[in-house]
C-alpha cells in the first residue's frame, strides 16, 4: 500500500463518517410526520440499493457473485441491518444523545477484536485517540435535566455497537476483502434490508411518506448516510484497515453538531467547542500515527 493510497483511505474514512452523521438532518422530518424507526430504515435501505447499483455500474463493477461470497455478505448485511435497528430502538429507551455517545464504544470493540483474533497490535496512539475522543464526546453531550439511562437502552446500544464492529472487521478480514466496495455495499444493503422487510410483510405496517419533501428526505437518506457512507467505509477499510476507520467515526457526532448549529439554529457553547477540538485532535492523531507508520514501513 502506497503513501498516497493511505491518504485516500483516511479521506474516505472522514467522508464516510461525515455523511453518516447527516442521518438526523433527513430522518427528523420523517419522524415528525409520524413514521416509526422500521419504516424510516426500510425506506432508507431500499432507496440506497438502486443508488449504489448505479454507482457500481458507472464505475464498471459487475454485480454477480461467487458462491463463497454469498454467506459472508448475508451475515454482514444482516448484522448491519440489526445494528441500525438496535440503535433506533435504543432511542425509545433513552435520549438519542446518550445513545449516540454510548455507541462510540464500537471503535474499542474493533480494536479488541483485531487484537485478540488477528493479533493486531493495540498501540498507545490508539489508546490515546480513544480516550481523547471519549472525553470530547462527553463534552458534546448535553442531557436534559432528570434524564436517565435504562438497562434496555444500554443493551440495545451495545448490541448495535458490537454488530457494527463485527461488520467493520468482517469487511477487512473475510472473503470480501478484495471485493469492489460498490458491489459489496449493494449486497450488504440488500441483505440488511431483510431486517426491515420481513416485519413489514408480516406484523408491522409500513408508514409511507405523504409529500414530496418527505420523499426527498428519503432519497437523501438513501444517497448520503447510506450509499455514499457505506461505500466509502468499505473502500477506506481496504486502504487503511478496520481500526483507523472505526476511530474516524468520531466525525459522525461532529457533523451532527454542525448540522444543529447551521440548519436548526442551535447555539455552539464553549463546552461544545472544547469537545469538537478534542475530537479533531483524536482524528489528527489517528491520521498522523498511521501515516508515520506507513512512511517508516515504506522506507525500511
Amino acid at each position: 500500500m502506497t503513501f498516497g493510497k493511505s491518504i485516500t483511505g483516511y479521506t474516505l474514512g472522514i467522508v464516510a463518517a461525515a455523511t453518516y452523521g447527516l442521518n438526523p438532518l433527513f430522518a427528523l422530518p420523517l419522524y415528525a410526520d409520524g413514521m416509526d424507526a422500521n419504516s424510516v430504515l426500510l425506506f432508507r435501505y431500499l432507496a440506497g440499493i438502486p443508488i449504489i447499483a448505479i454507482m457500481a455500474i458507472v464505475s464498471g463493477d459487475r454485480l454477480s457473485l461467487n458462491r463463497h461470497e454469498i454467506l459472508p455478505l448475508a451475515v454482514l448485511g444482516l448484522l448491519m441491518g440489526f445494528s441500525s435497528l438496535a440503535l433506533f430502538e435504543s432511542y425509545n429507551c433513552m435520549e438519542a444523545s446518550i445513545a449516540s455517545t454510548l455507541l462510540f464504544v464500537y471503535p474499542l470493540m474493533v480494536a479488541v477484536i483485531m487484537s485478540l483474533l488477528y493479533h493486531e497490535k493495540f498501540t498507545w496512539i490508539t489508546g490515546i485517540c480513544l480516550v481523547t475522543a471519549g472525553i470530547g464526546l462527553a463534552l458534546l453531550y448535553n442531557g436534559k435535566p432528570g434524564s436517565s439511562i435504562s438497562f434496555n437502552g444500554i443493551a440495545w446500544v451495545m448490541g448495535s455497537a458490537l454488530s457494527y464492529a463485527i461488520v467493520l472487521v468482517g469487511i477487512n478480514r473475510s472473503a470480501l476483502a478484495s471485493m469492489p466496495s460498490n458491489r459489496m455495499t449493494f449486497y450488504l444493503l440488500l441483505f440488511g434490508s431483510l431486517i426491515f422487510v420481513i416485519p413489514s410483510l408480516t406484523y408491522k405496517p409500513v408508514i409511507i411518506p405523504n409529500n414530496n419533501i418527505l420523499w426527498l428526505c428519503v432519497m437523501a437518506l438513501g444517497l448520503l448516510p447510506t450509499a455514499v457512507s457505506l461505500a466509502c467505509t468499505a473502500k477506506a477499510i481496504h486502504y487503511i484497515g478496520s481500526t483507523p476507520v472505526a476511530l474516524l467515526g468520531v466525525f459522525e457526532p461532529v457533523t451532527a453538531v454542525l448540522c444543529g448549529v447551521l440548519v436548526f439554529g442551535e447555539q455552539l457553547t464553549g463546552r461544545d467547542t472544547a469537545g469538537l477540538v478534542l475530537i479533531m485532535i483524536s482524528v489528527l492523531l489517528v491520521i498522523a500515527g498511521g501515516l508515520i507508520r506507513k512512511r517508516l514501513t515504506s522506507e525500511s
